[in-house]
């Protein structure tokens, strides 16, 4: 799931943040293996305080990932949880008078 990910960042997710240019170049992935299937949530800042995101889905049975444009399922509720918790990790050490992007690289929720 871990070489599932990087090749859905690499090939999805790092041109669309670079696209945007306003990226601050952080960020995190969520990879949830579910009952049904697989999926992974990218997510990077953008603006100082914008979370975006780009989903990947793909059921273990199908032989396609799962449309994802057409179903804009935001995330899980076991997803937000921690989507929630970057985003706390996030006000504490990026929106600050003196950002400190190490501090939130170094930070994991709990």
């Amino acid at each position: 799931m871990v070489q599932l990910a990087n090749g859905f960042l690499r090939e999805q997710v790092v041109g669309k943040s670079e696209q945007m240019g306003d990226s601050n170049g952080l960020g995190f992935v969520v990879i949830h293996p579910g009952d049904l299937g697989v999926t992974i949530v990218a997510h990077w800042w953008a603006l100082g305080s914008v979370l975006c995101q780009s989903i990947y889905r793909h059921q273990y049975n199908d032989e396609n990932p799962l449309d994802t444009v057409n179903r804009p399922a935001v995330a899980c509720v076991w997803e937000l949880e921690i989507i929630s918790a970057e985003q706390e990790i996030w006000r504490e050490t990026m929106m600050t008078s003196q950002p400190n992007s190490t501090a939130y690289l170094d930070t994991f929720a709990a």
